[in-house]
């Protein structure tokens, strides 16, 4: 005979439906294990994607923020460049003569229609006399090591014009390349770095230990 339990239902039946239901339940965890998990990954794709998104917009604007700055910086050192060479050199005096040797050449030869007057004799002194300031001027510029002769000359030539070209080109191209004469003459040599930034501080220090 088989054994009964107190309700009355044999006891490998009991045993049987209670595996069922443990298996039943396993199985259940499982499969809620597993949704959770592929929910999990699909929310790390989509975390990923998302930043992804962001990121590129961000990168994008990071490189182009770099090639301004590389531009500017570029642009930073042509500038200190300039002023650096300018400052070796009678810069201002040599453009005020040539410009005042420009003005100088342009008062002397007028053109009406089909009638040009030169003044000067023969129009020879009002073609020399400007050419040979400009050059002058430019040479002082280029060549600061012998500023004063070609301001010397420049000057000379810039009084003579008052008298060969023009009434000095009406008084304005002798005035200009006159101050710019003399501006080339007293100029006082090639300029040292400024102080008080960072590197010229230090090679100003580093001088002084080697003195």
């Amino acid at each position: 005979m088989r054994e009964t339990t107190a309700d009355g239902q044999p006891t490998d039946e009991r045993e049987a439906a209670d595996q069922d239901a443990t298996v039943q339940k396993t199985s259940l965890l499982a499969l809620s294990r597993r949704s959770r998990r592929a929910g999990e990954q699909n929310a790390h794709l989509e975390s990923d994607v998302e930043t992804a998104e962001f990121a590129g917009p961000a990168s994008e604007s990071r490189a182009a923020d770099r090639s301004e700055g590389a531009e500017m910086s570029d642009g930073a050192k042509k500038r200190r460049g300039f002023k650096q060479w300018r400052r070796q050199r009678p810069f201002i005096g040599g453009v005020l003569a040539v410009l005042g040797g420009i003005e100088l050449f342009f008062s002397g030869q007028l053109d009406l229609g089909n009638m040009q007057i030169q003044f000067g004799i023969e129009g020879l002194q009002a073609t020399v006399i400007p050419i040979a300031i400009v050059v002058l001027a430019l040479f002082a510029i280029l060549k600061p090591t012998h500023h004063v002769f070609y301001g010397i000359i420049a000057l000379i030539l810039s009084v003579y014009s008052l008298i060969g070209v023009n009434l000095g080109g009406y008084l304005l191209g002798m005035l200009l390349s006159t101050i710019g004469a003399i501006l080339v003459v007293a100029w006082m040599g090639p300029r040292g770095p400024k102080p008080g930034r960072r590197g010229d501080s230090g090679t100003a220090e580093e001088e002084g230990e080697t003195a």
